[in-house]
């Protein structure tokens, strides 16, 4: 496969385990990045063998040999990022949540369609052999029909300066955790009669943080009357990033379903007893520009694109909205010239 040319969007911190390490796995060429701070731009090239640092995103966005954007910036900069990447004519790898609200993705997802071009959102779980072997079990049918989900995301708390606080910049809890759990409810709908609705909602406040969510649990019904429950906590004493699946005959618990890397445990329990599965530690994120690479250059099917995103950000919007908080705010426009 003739490698991508991907340009990057920031030196945050995941860039270095979501795009620079898959690439240099997979053969992929890092041919720019542009940071607000050049100096951290030239140490994050120099540790991970980017060819180019440009002096701003726009130039990124515009430059000929960017093939292809990774988008890291924080929430409030994906909707603006991703929509001026589209319209200098280059499809978007973009970090989760895929806009700072529905009414930005679903315009996001209108500039994708009028360019021709995909955008895929970083669900990177979803490519993993793990999340497929939890579907696997539903579909094979040991697992019995589907009853019961509950779905965890739990974090010691960043520093109080850290953008995931920020409601300027669409930070909360939901934002970066919660989305996950939501994520991976919208998932098991072939296994449920459909996509799950919200039932009710409940969430609490970051100290200090006017509008921001330092926790939030969001109650699901599947149309065949299966439950979900979706919880996430960004101050929790612990970190916890379970997937339960709860049948007729057996569940399976996932002990990581996001960062399998780290524990890619599948537990299965029944009548019979339970055993456990490790399907692999290969960094989903691997998998995930594996396969945005295959719908590049061969056109496999691109499984988070811009309707999947829609249709989380909506269900996102509805359990703030649903917790007493405001939905968060679109990110300002940018004007990428070129």
């Amino acid at each position: 496969m003739r490698p991508l040319r991907i340009g990057i969007l920031g030196a945050a911190r995941i860039a270095g385990k979501a795009i620079a390490a898959p690439a240099a796995e997979t053969g992929h060429r890092l041919v720019a990045v542009a940071a607000r701070d050049q100096a951290r731009a030239r140490d994050f090239a120099e540790r991970h063998g980017v060819e180019r640092v440009l002096g701003s995103y726009a130039e990124v966005v515009t430059d000929p040999d960017v093939e292809v954007v990774y988008n890291p910036l924080p929430n409030a900069l994906h909707g603006p990022w991703n929509i001026a990447a589209l319209r200098a004519g280059k499809p978007v790898l973009t970090e989760k949540p895929f806009a700072g609200n529905a009414e930005e993705a679903a315009e996001v997802r209108a500039v994708a369609a009028e360019a021709g071009l995909p955008i895929m959102e970083g669900f990177h779980y979803v490519h993993h052999p793990v999340t497929k072997r939890l579907h696997e079990l539903l579909d094979s049918g040991e697992l019995g029909e589907l009853r019961a989900v509950e779905v965890d995301m739990m974090m010691p708390a960043p520093a109080d300066d850290d953008p995931r606080w920020s409601h300027r910049l669409a930070g909360g809890a939901l934002m970066d955790l919660g989305c996950y759990s939501l994520h991976a409810h919208r998932m098991l709908a072939p296994w449920a009669g459909g996509a799950p609705r919200l039932v009710a909602a409940g969430g609490g406040q970051r100290e200090g943080r006017p509008g921001v969510d330092e926790w939030l649990y969001a109650d699901l019904e599947f149309p065949a009357g299966a439950t979900g429950r979706a919880r996430c906590h960004m101050a929790a004493g612990e970190r916890r990033f379970t997937c339960r699946i709860i049948g007729s005959k057996a569940e399976a618990v996932a002990a990581d379903f996001v960062r399998p890397d780290i524990d890619d445990r599948v537990t299965v329990s029944g009548r019979d007893g339970s055993r456990v599965e490790k399907p692999g530690r290969r960094a989903s994120y691997t998998y995930q520009l594996e396969a945005f690479a295959a719908h590049l250059r061969e056109g496999a099917p691109l499984r988070n694109d811009a309707d999947d995103a829609l249709e989380t950000m909506k269900l996102i919007d509805a359990c703030y909205r649903a917790a007493g908080f405001e939905p968060r705010p679109r990110g300002e426009p940018v004007d990428a010239g070129g």
